[in-house]
C-alpha cells in the first residue's frame, strides 16, 4: 500500500507497517531448494493474536506474478554470485531495526527474550539475551516488541 513501510522479520515474514502481509518458506530436498510463497493479495485470513494485512485494491494477482517472477531471477542471481555476508547486510537493511526487542519460540518448551542484535552470513538471528550473553537461533517464531 503506498505510503507504508515493508518491513522483513526474521525468519521469514515480511510486514507492511506493523501487519503481516507474506510469508516464505524454504525447504532443502537434496541439493535443492523448494520455495513457498504466501502473499495477501485479495484478503487476509484471520490470525490469533497477529496483525494482518493485505494488497487487495493496490495490486492484482495478474500483476503480482510477473513482478514476483522478476524478482525472485534478479534475487537468485544476486544469491549466487554474493558473498554471504553482502547477501546477510542487505536482508539487515530492510530488517526491524537492531535492538528491537524480541520474544523467540524456539520450541514448544523454550521460549527465550532479547533484543535483535543483526543475523550472521549464514541467516541465523542473534539474539542480546536479556541475561546479558547473545545467542544464534536457527529456528522459531518470533514476536516483536
Amino acid at each position: 500500500m503506498p505510503g507504508q513501510p515493508l518491513m522483513l522479520k526474521w525468519p521469514n515474514d515480511l510486514l507492511l507497517g506493523a501487519a503481516k502481509v507474506a510469508g516464505i518458506l524454504l525447504e532443502r530436498q537434496d541439493q535443492r531448494v523448494v520455495i513457498g510463497l504466501g502473499v495477501n493479495l485479495a484478503h487476509a485470513p484471520a490470525v490469533e493474536g497477529r496483525s494482518v494485512a493485505h494488497l487487495s485494491g493496490h495490486l492484482t494477482p495478474q500483476a503480482f506474478a510477473p513482478l514476483l517472477a522478476a524478482s525472485m531471477t534478479r534475487m537468485l542471481m544476486l544469491w549466487r554470485t554474493s558473498a554471504p555476508e553482502t547477501f546477510a547486510r542487505a536482508w539487515l537493511a530492510r530488517a526491524h531495526p537492531v535492538g528491537t526487542e524480541l520474544t523467540v519460540h524456539a520450541s514448544a518448551e523454550e521460549v527465550i527474550s532479547g533484543k535483535f542484535a543483526g543475523i550472521d552470513a549464514d541467516g541465523a538471528l542473534r539474539l542480546l539475551r536479556t541475561d546479558g550473553g547473545e545467542q544464534l537461533v536457527r529456528a522459531g517464531d518470533v514476536e516483536l516488541g
